[in-house]
């Protein structure tokens, strides 16, 4: 008898396989012509009827089958063989019945059944790409905050590219082909083996770490430390140099602050269990699947649960600045979505959201205060408020717009970053400089703002001038409102990733400061693609 989780996983992996195997060399008739069998072709078309695009595929093959003909045993291999391995990418196998698919095989005995098989093979294979090359979900029907366009393939084409390539590599290639997600991949693979055998250890007691202390305690700490990969094999007992090294390393990749002092947030981190990381990791994999498009060789990659803007060229930073992000309030959040950065807008003024308007500033324009704010006329106009009676208008019916103008106390500071998008979120400066020293930097009405807005302008400018400093500067001891545009458009990535990799594969956490990652885990298990944060 099989009792435990591991043996009874591996024992019925290799059923499924000896079975897989069979239905790879089942044998279908010889390769003719749909026309020749007209049942087949008659009931292939009623059973994909339900869908244009496959139907169309179908029709313009002469409804020539893809799966169910001798010939085609390395197609079946090739998709057989991804669905069983499914889980390893944190998608929900039961989705896909392989068992079911296996049994469809082997009860076929006429025209009419094959051509039920070959729609039902088609049709679980079209979900399988869907969910390896764009996700498991919908993020929108998860959280309203995460407004991704997500990357659907066309079924269509996707059955046509897939008839005209080698099926093994095609399959494969369906998954993001960012480096990212390899990487995550294997951090995955390195949880569950962690997992497997029992964990990092136990708990670190609460104590007092300071250079020189030993006992119990530091002990712990120090083998933690070591199941985590943050420190050598090492008999010290006491809390040294290399320990202290040690909980540094682990704080830089932990988003807490870097003094080597074991404080209560440390400690928190460092006992966090393996199990919680692994969510963290299948989550960001999900993610990673949503934003399988071309993010630019050069583009911007704005990390919320980070606090920090950094501009990529080619899988390596060359810029990062720290920032600051939407409040945790539901209605303050900076949105996820990507767009194109096409221009700077230096000496800006602020138009001010009516939602912004409404909660912050309604009381003080209707009493005659906020006098640093302009009223302005869908012309531009400054209307005198002498010449309103805010009695007779609320925020959602005023008839004018709220300005500051530009100047060293305007909430956008001297330059504005633009990607124009419906949510009107862009990236600035901002006056408010002792923001830029809290912890968790989530202070914002939703945009995201930059300590080093004037370094940001210049790494950008950079490659349309020999000086991008004298432009810059040059725009701004006018002291006008100026667009200046990007000679080549700049892809601006808006994510929030609680865990994610360095280029050497480094793995790096941050809290859940906006709660997202907890309802897409939740998600994940309700659509079968996780079980108690391992993988099913």
């Amino acid at each position: 008898m099989i009792d435990d989780s591991v043996g009874w996983r591996a024992y019925a992996l290799k059923n499924l396989f000896a079975a897989v195997a069979l239905v790879i060399a089942v044998g279908f008739p010889p390769s003719v012509s749909a026309q020749q069998f007209p049942a087949f072709r008659q009931a292939l078309a009623e059973s994909v009827a339900a869908d244009p695009k496959v139907s169309a595929f179908y029709r313009d093959t002469d409804y020539a089958p893809l799966w169910t003909e001798a010939e085609h045993a390395p197609r079946r291999e090739a998709l057989l063989n991804a669905l069983t391995r499914a889980p390893e990418h944190g998608l929900p196998s039961a989705r896909y019945d392989v068992p079911g698919l296996i049994a469809a095989f082997e009860a076929v005995e006429t025209e009419q059944d094959r051509a039920h098989l070959e729609a039902k093979v088609t049709k679980v294979f079209l979900q399988f790409a869907r969910d390896l090359s764009s996700g498991v979900l919908d993020p929108r029907s998860v959280d309203r905050s995460i407004v991704r366009v997500l990357p659907r393939p066309d079924p269509e084409e996707l059955l046509r590219e897939f008839s005209q390539s080698p099926p093994a590599a095609f399959i494969r290639n369906l998954a993001p082909a960012a480096p990212e997600y390899a990487r995550l991949f294997r951090a995955r693979q390195d949880l569950e083996r962690v997992i497997a055998s029992g964990g990092w250890g136990p708990r670190v007691p609460d104590a007092r770490f300071t250079p020189g202390t030993s006992g119990e305690a530091v002990v712990a700490l120090r083998n933690r430390l070591i199941a985590m990969g943050y420190l050598e094999r090492s008999a010290t007992a006491s809390y040294d140099a290399t320990l202290q090294a040690a909980v540094l390393e682990f704080q830089l990749r932990h988003g807490i602050e870097a003094d080597g002092i074991v404080g209560a947030a440390t400690l928190r981190a460092i006992n966090t269990p393996p199990e919680e990381r692994l969510k963290s990791v299948i989550v960001a994999m999900e993610r990673e699947r949503w934003l399988n498009i071309p993010r630019g060789e050069r583009h911007i990659w704005v990390n919320l649960t980070d606090f920090t803007s950094q501009i990529v060229d080619q899988d390596q930073v060359t810029f990062e600045t720290v920032s600051v992000v939407g409040a945790q309030a539901a209605d303050r959040q900076t949105p996820e979505f990507s767009d194109r950065m096409t221009y700077l807008e230096i000496n800006p003024d602020w138009t001010l959201p009516r939602s912004i308007v409404a909660r912050s500033y309604w009381g003080a324009l209707a009493s005659g205060g906020a006098r640093h704010l302009q009223i302005v006329d869908a012309r531009g106009r400054v209307v005198p408020r002498n010449a309103i009676d805010f009695s007779r208008y609320t925020p959602a019916n005023f008839p004018f717009n709220v300005r500051q103008p530009p100047g060293p106390t305007n909430a956008l500071g001297e330059v504005k970053f633009m990607f124009p998008n419906p949510y009107a979120i862009y990236l600035h400066d901002s006056p408010e400089r002792h923001l830029f020293n809290t912890t968790v930097r989530t202070h914002s009405s939703g945009c995201v703002r930059l300590n080093d807005p004037r370094d940001f302008a210049y790494e950008l400018l950079s490659r349309q001038t020999d000086d991008p400093r004298g432009l810059y500067h040059s725009v701004l001891n006018t002291g006008q409102q100026t667009r200046v545009y990007l000679d080549d458009p700049v892809q601006v990535h808006l994510v929030y990733r609680t865990a994610f990799t360095d280029v050497r594969g480094a793995l790096n956490f941050r809290n859940d400061m906006y709660g997202r990652d907890a309802k897409i885990y939740d998600a994940l298990s309700r659509a079968g693609a996780v079980e108690n944060g391992l993988r099913i």
